[in-house]
């Protein structure tokens, strides 16, 4: 037996009976929520750019420390180095490129270098992590280590890059991009890519200055100790002094009490590390993993009464 439909139309089998209206509600309503699904999804999937069109890190992706909060490097396989525990060697590393755009640079003379970083498929890459204060640290050097200079870009919205750069002398520059990328599934991706820039004029390298664990920076006595070892992780710790022989009241740099970077002679390999969290009261201490023998040089930035100065030594690992 079968039952007539109350409009006339084909009959169903019993227990099928389903009122129009309602299955029309229902349609609505499963659509709708589909709708706010694949909304919530998407929004996932590409968090919306904070002001200046840098994206946020958000919580529990992969580079997520806080500034200044514990130790850590950028060196490694994982942002364009080596095994042996160095960045900065290439200007492309796991499908993202530092394509440089301008840099008419002569000695001496006030220039604008103007770079993108890009995909795989060629496209200016927005979305940047800030880290440490900053969604891109820049620094450039002089390929005899001299020169050195940590700046920071800003991006315009189409992704590209720019620095006021001035390049003192003649010679080849090695210029590194550090930076965070977000990344399409909300995660994190820390790279540091390098690329040359060649001032004209008579190149008159010079000679790396002799291993030292002092340095005098303006009216600043600043030492390090510690015992680097190759492979194992170590602290060094960094003590700035002032010429009454007290300790310099540090401030905050970059959401940290100093900045190190560490350059090793030849490749120029880079190892870039942060210091311990907590305020300096024995001074400011790096964890740093020294990725092989030879010579390095140590830039150490500090910040005392608003000027950030930089302490430089020479490494020498057997």
């Amino acid at each position: 037996m079968t039952d007539q439909l109350p409009d006339g139309g084909e009959p169903q089998q019993p227990g099928l009976l389903v009122d129009r209206g309602t299955l029309r509600l229902a349609l609505v309503v499963g659509g709708l929520v589909l709708a706010v699904l694949l909304g919530f999804g998407l929004g996932r999937l590409n968090p919306p750019p904070a002001a200046g069109g840098y994206a946020l890190a958000p919580a529990g992706a992969g580079h997520t420390h806080a500034p200044g909060t514990g130790a850590h490097d950028h060196g490694g396989t994982a942002d364009g180095g080596d095994p042996t525990g160095v960045g900065g060697l290439a200007v492309s590393s796991g499908g993202w490129t530092l394509a440089p755009l301008a840099a008419d640079l002569a000695a001496g003379r006030a220039g604008e270098f103007r770079f993108q970083i890009r995909d795989a498929q060629g496209r200016p890459v927005t979305r940047f992590a800030v880290v440490h204060d900053k969604p891109m640290h820049m620094i450039v050097v002089r390929r005899d280590l001299t020169g050195y200079q940590h700046l920071h870009p800003t991006m315009a919205t189409d992704g590209t890059w720019s620095v006021p750069l001035t390049l003192p002398q003649p010679g080849v520059w090695r210029a590194y991009a550090d930076f965070t990328l977000v990344t399409d599934d909300g995660g994190q991706s820390a790279r540091t890519l390098g690329t040359d820039l060649a001032v004209p004029g008579e190149y008159a390298p010079r000679p790396l200055p002799a291993a030292a664990r002092t340095a005098t920076v303006d009216d600043f006595a600043v030492s390090w100790s510690g015992e680097p070892g190759i492979g194992v992780t170590r602290p060094l710790r960094f003590e700035v002094r002032a010429a009454d022989g007290t300790a310099a009241p540090l401030e905050r740099y970059l959401g940290a009490y100093g900045h190190l970077v560490a350059l090793r002679e030849g490749d120029l390999g880079y190892l870039h590390v942060h210091p311990e969290a907590g305020p300096p009261t024995a001074g400011v201490s790096f964890q740093v993993t020294v990725p092989g023998p030879g010579s390095y040089r140590l830039y150490l930035d500090f910040q005392v009464a608003g000027v950030v100065r930089t302490a430089e030594f020479t490494l020498n690992v057997p």
